[in-house]
């Protein structure tokens, strides 16, 4: 063989080599995700975008510590996109500088400004509201409001999980964007005084208490009722469910607290692309739909259809102020519950 025909099949393999490494990367696109949420409620919508797009979708779901993760892998992360709940998550995600800006015009278009940070770091794809379970059998009233549930009538009959928990830090929070900060402690100190035990367990259990008699209110997420509903492992939680109504506080005025579910595009994803589409996909009409329905949420963007379970639960006044100025009062809002304290239960 010829020094030119050497070099001419060496080039070629050089290029079959090249394309083939070009086609396997093609065929191996993937997207890592870091998710609080379970694999079930979310592996609908992976399956539906890597159907779409051919990327595949990689999960590690963590109830917690996945943000610390992050923040120690450092440069070495292959996390991707970072799946989370509740504001305060999302803010720490932020703090955390764990996270970066995707500049997704797509994504501006499709999530309204209350929800999303307004540096760009964080952006919500559902909404859950936190509203009051009452007993159907105890309490004949239709309507409430946050503040009523100060009011001595309810003396000894509210269940409501820690006042530290981020669900309940951003309500206190929203309260004190609305009244002001020492409005809020004694409304707190009222919330307080009228609770039925010491504040344990997560939101289910205080439908739990409700149904048992031990309390005649819960407060708590939306999504739960959806939960418990569709619970057939634990039929029991169905009873539980049926034993309530759900009321949505102040929607006859200043509008009931909402908080969200969302995403962070990971600060050093090795898919930045790729992550960037999968986010684009979540804020899709068809991937709104789809994450609000398999969560029993709302979705954040007006327009897209509830599902019928949540449809079943009547239409409400969501309260307009931005999440992110009720993220900025979490602090105070935590300090409150200590000053008062929420958590030793009402007879401390």
């Amino acid at each position: 063989m010829s020094a030119r025909s050497a070099l001419l099949a060496l080039l070629s393999l050089a290029l079959a080599g090249s394309l083939g490494h070009d086609a396997e990367a093609a065929e191996t696109r993937e997207v890592n995700v870091y998710s609080y949420r379970q694999p079930y409620l979310i592996d609908p919508l992976f399956k539906k975008f890597t159907d779409e797009t051919g990327i595949k979708v990689n999960v590690i779901y963590a109830q917690k510590g996945l943000i610390e993760r992050m923040e120690a892998e450092g440069r070495n992360s292959p996390a991707d996109v970072l799946l989370t709940v509740d504001v305060g998550n999302l803010m720490q995600a932020k703090d955390a500088d764990i996270g970066q800006k995707p500049n997704s015009q797509e994504l501006e278009k499709e999530i309204p400004a209350a929800y999303r940070d307004e540096d760009g770091i964080w952006w919500g794809l559902t909404r859950r509201a936190r509203v009051v379970y009452a007993s159907k059998e105890r309490v004949k009233q239709d309507q409430i409001t946050y503040e009523e549930l100060a009011d001595p009538k309810w003396r000894g009959k509210i269940c409501i999980r820690s006042g530290q928990h981020v669900y309940n830090v951003a309500l206190i929070a929203s309260m004190i964007a609305a009244h002001g900060e020492a409005e809020t402690e004694q409304w707190l100190k009222g919330v307080k005084a009228n609770l039925a035990r010491k504040p344990a367990g997560d939101d289910r259990m205080q439908v739990k208490g409700v149904d048992s008699g031990e309390c005649d209110l819960a407060v708590g997420n939306t999504y739960y009722m959806g939960a418990m509903l569709k619970n057939d492992k634990e039929p029991v939680q169905k009873e539980w469910a049926n034993s309530v109504n759900m009321l949505f506080p102040n929607t006859n005025e200043r509008g009931t607290h909402v908080n969200l579910s969302g995403a962070v595009l990971a600060k050093n994803a090795p898919h930045r692309d790729d992550a960037v589409k999968l986010m684009e996909f979540l804020a899709s009409d068809e991937g709104q739909e789809m994450y609000a329905d398999v969560n029993n949420e709302y979705p954040v963007k007006e327009g897209v259809p509830w599902s019928p379970l949540v449809q079943s639960w009547g239409s409400f006044k969501s309260d307009p102020i931005s999440l992110n100025e009720v993220a900025a009062l979490r602090k105070k809002a935590s300090e409150l519950v200590d000053k008062v304290g929420f958590d030793d239960g009402p007879s401390s």
